[in-house]
């Protein structure tokens, strides 16, 4: 067994004071979002986790990938049926999370999660090169399957299928919106004296701002 004890960093990169923030979290997460696409070591800015209820009761837990956010909320797409479209499908709550070691940052949101119009996955999907349009098509995502072949032998006889033809997207696949009730930024400091800024979003639809000890 190894011992991690002193694998550890000091963060001083830089700070988040309640006078720096923005009174909206959208602003300010686009602000961290951009420091994120710009920094040359961050290599997919827009790679999240998303956690969702099971119904054994244990969250769980993957990455996916940001493709949108608004106002409204953080948008990305996912195969319906997958593990993670059956547990939205029960339970419509979900966190999601990106980490910037880069910048010493971190992003926690809670939200509500609903699938976004067809049109709009309808769009999206078409926007997606054939090969990731075929490959949607191909997995049976989170089922159980034979061999690495069967994907392989399926995607041969797809692409003969669609040969000069445009795909259409499969209806078991599409976007979800997820849309926040509650935003942490945390931002690493000094002697494990972390600045954490909590927005929660009131019934006037107005946003509550706190500080949280680390």
């Amino acid at each position: 067994m190894e011992n991690l004890h002193d694998n550890r960093k000091v963060y001083e990169k830089s700070q988040l004071l309640e006078n720096q923030i923005k009174e909206n979290p959208i602003e300010q997460f686009r602000d961290w979002f951009l420091d994120a696409q710009e920094n040359p070591n961050i290599s997919e800015a827009n790679a999240m986790a998303i956690s969702t209820l099971e119904n054994d009761g244990c969250p769980r837990t993957r990455m996916v990938l940001l493709k949108s956010y608004d106002w409204n909320g953080f948008t990305f797409y996912t195969n319906y049926e997958s593990r993670k479209g059956k547990a939205i499908e029960n339970n419509h709550k979900a966190c999601l999370h990106f980490f910037w070691p880069a910048l010493e940052r971190q992003i926690i949101i809670k939200a509500d999660l609903e699938k976004v119009p067809e049109n709009i996955s309808d769009g999206y999907f078409q926007s997606r090169p054939k090969g990731s349009q075929l490959g949607a098509r191909v997995s049976p995502q989170s089922q159980v399957i034979p061999n690495r072949e069967f994907l392989e032998e399926k995607l041969k006889n797809l692409e003969k299928e669609f040969e000069g033809r445009e795909i259409p997207r499969p209806q078991n696949w599409g976007g979800y919106l997820a849309k926040p009730y509650e935003i942490e930024f945390w931002q690493g400091r000094p002697n494990r004296l972390h600045d954490r800024i909590l927005y929660e979003l009131q019934e006037d639809y107005d946003w509550k701002i706190s500080r949280l000890a680390p």
